[in-house]
């Protein structure tokens, strides 16, 4: 006896493909928040930096 695919898939399974859409719809508005937050994080960072160095030059 054979057993027949599942025609439905559980829920689980829904649940995980929305999610997947959600993240292919929204792809390029996630990947640019990201590299603008790195860009914010670098130039915060360099900017701290230099005013450190400047405080603490003899």
């Amino acid at each position: 006896m054979k057993n027949k695919p599942n025609p439905h898939p559980p829920d689980e399974n829904k649940q995980t493909d929305q999610l997947r859409q959600w993240f292919a719809r929204r792809r390029h508005i996630i990947a640019a928040n990201v590299l603008r937050g790195a860009c914010y994080g670098i130039g915060t960072g360099a900017v701290g930096f230099g005013f450190w160095w400047i405080e603490h030059r003899p």
